[in-house]
């Protein structure tokens, strides 16, 4: 039972960590183009991998892969107001399309074990 809650509240700290992640992309990635769109694509990659080596399971990128996707899009929607945190530019595509991809192959990665434990039978 303690097992199940603390491995749900990993997974929920991942999925904020997504959504924190994709708003700071959002940001960083319009103002400093093209570092700012390396940093974020950089920073998605990281959360996605490290999620899987964290849990050792396919959902530790999952989880946070889908936060950030579902943050990604609500965030380039445009308000009534003319209002966006996307500039309209290719940068916004290529974050979302390469952080896709990045999340895509984080949780379709060889299952590890998680970070720590090793292998056994050394």
């Amino acid at each position: 039972m303690a097992g199940n809650v603390a491995r749900g509240a990993v997974y929920a700290a991942l999925a904020v960590l997504g959504v924190l992640v994709a708003a700071a992309g959002a940001l960083v990635q319009g103002g400093w183009f093209p570092f700012g769109l390396l940093l974020a694509l950089g920073g998605c990659a990281a959360l996605f991998y490290g999620g899987t080596r964290l849990t050792g399971t396919r959902a530790g990128a999952g989880v946070p892969a889908a936060a950030w996707l579902l943050s990604v899009i609500a965030l380039t929607m445009t308000r009534p107001e003319g209002d966006a945190a996307f500039p309209v530019d290719f940068g916004p595509y290529l974050f979302l399309l390469i952080g896709a991809t990045a999340g895509v192959m984080s949780a379709t990665l060889p299952q590890l074990p998680p970070r720590g434990q090793g292998r056994k039978g050394r």
